[in-house]
């Protein structure tokens, strides 16, 4: 590739979007090219920054024509590589598509660019007496677009589910720079395939979603949080169960263990939440119009599950008490780069799964730290290992093949990504990835979206 084409690609770019949002000085893209557990970094050729679906649209147009491939970024929040270059990409970051339009409250809906991050989709809805179903710890970085396109769960999936469940519209730009727009928002629409809910979850490979049409949900301002010390992930299992039958308003439900809590509390200087040490922590979440916190005292008192427990229902408790899970996330990133491994199984196998993973990684490497956490209504683990060194795929390997053997998925809430495109037969039949390449090469034939994510090389 001669030196005046790439010249020539870059200077469209810079008449499409301005030049003071094409990057090309290696300072400039750093914070671009590198992802947020520092584990997957690239170089990418120059990264644009359209402020509009017109500008996305003739930038897609532009790379297509040249025949560079495209990587597409929200947030920067992702933990699968999948935001990040691989090599001499275009990168196309959407911060800048951050137009939020007024609350339709008839409807309980809002349109918003792809830009938009949860916080400030969560701060303008609640602004109109409504929320937003989703929640993430990430939710001052994580963007709409990006976590549609990784279908992203978070702790209220018990109630709302991810954010699949959240999208009724989408507008995106395909391969050639096509802008396909459905942002009605009925609620029935029997009329062809349904090319809101193909783009979901589809990791940025089939289209750049620009704008998205959001349903809201009521906002509930009483709440209670209980923070509960068990004995082990069996009786977090027997404590969801009941506080799934008597707690009608149950928000969140959520699991950290012993290692995960002395690494929060040293890294949050966090008071120890009980006297004694337990096997397992549960955090649940209740929410209603009225305070439920007599609801979740009453469930706690008759759960033979519990040993100990500490209820919240002011902003400061709830806050305090959520930070012991919240705060895991942060402390396992500055204790150094982990091996993120985000997995999901079935609930009757979430205890076995729990018990043979030290193992599972010991027997690859014996001096890595493990720390899991996660969503425990879906059976989903966020599995972090510290100090891997060059034995990271290996672990990852491990792992994974042991989750498929308990009937689980090797991706449960971030995406597939770069990171495990080669496992994904283990989640996936060889018809499933067969009809999932036809679809990628009916809607992107040349392959510029997004190259090497989700589907193997």
């Amino acid at each position: 590739m001669t030196e005046a084409f790439v010249t020539e690609l870059e200077d469209e770019l810079r008449a499409i979007v301005g030049p003071a949002h094409v990057l090309v000085d290696g300072d400039l893209r750093a914070p671009y090219e590198t992802d947020w557990t520092r584990r997957f970094t690239g170089s990418a050729r120059c990264v644009v920054r359209p402020g509009t679906t017109g500008e996305v649209a003739a930038v897609v147009r532009a790379c297509a024509a040249a025949g560079v491939p495209i990587v597409v970024q929200g947030g920067n929040t992702g933990l699968v590589g999948a935001g990040v270059p691989a090599g001499g990409e275009v990168l196309v970051s959407l911060t800048r598509l951050n137009r939020v339009e007024p609350v339709d409250a008839v409807e309980a809906q809002v349109t918003v660019d792809a830009g938009v991050t949860l916080e400030r989709l969560q701060t303008h809805a609640r602004a109109a007496g409504l929320d937003f179903g989703v929640d993430l710890a990430a939710r001052s970085s994580a963007t709409v677009g990006g976590m549609i396109a990784t279908n992203a769960g978070g702790i209220r999936v018990l109630r709302h589910g991810s954010m699949r469940a959240q999208v009724a519209g989408l507008e995106a730009v395909l391969a050639d720079g096509t802008v396909l727009t459905r942002l009605t928002g009925l609620a029935k629409d029997n009329t062809g395939y349904d090319m809101t809910q193909l783009l979901a979850g589809s990791e940025g490979t089939l289209a750049i979603v620009t704008r998205a049409r959001l349903r809201l949900v009521p906002l509930l301002p009483a709440r209670a949080v209980a923070l509960v010390a068990v004995a082990d992930t069996d009786a977090a299992l027997d404590l969801l169960a009941a506080a799934r039958e008597q707690l009608a308003t149950l928000s969140a439900a959520e699991i950290f263990y012993p290692d995960g809590l002395e690494l929060v509390r040293s890294y949050a200087k966090l008071p120890a939440p009980f006297g004694e040490p337990a096997g397992a922590y549960v955090v649940l979440e209740c929410a209603g119009r009225t305070d439920p916190t007599d609801a979740v005292l009453e469930m706690l008192a008759t759960s033979d599950a519990v040993i100990d427990a500490t209820v919240a229902s002011d902003r400061a408790g709830l806050d305090r008490l959520w930070s012991y899970r919240e705060a895991h996330t942060e402390a396992i990133s500055a204790a150094g780069v982990p091996t993120k491994l985000d997995v999901c199984v079935p609930l009757g196998e979430l205890s076995a799964l729990v018990t043979e993973l030290p193992g599972t990684v010991a027997a690859v490497t014996p001096t890595a730290r493990l720390i899991v956490f996660g969503h425990l209504n879906e059976g989903n683990l966020h599995l972090n290992v510290l100090d891997t060194g060059e034995h990271a795929e290996e672990v990852t390997d491990a792992v994974l093949r042991l989750v498929a053997a308990h009937r689980g998925s090797i991706s449960s809430e971030h995406g597939v990504g770069r990171a495990k495109a080669p496992w994904l037969q283990l989640s996936r039949t060889a018809e499933e990835i067969a009809a999932m390449r036809r679809i990628k090469t009916a809607l992107d034939p040349a392959g510029l979206l997004n190259p090497g994510v989700l589907l193997p090389a």
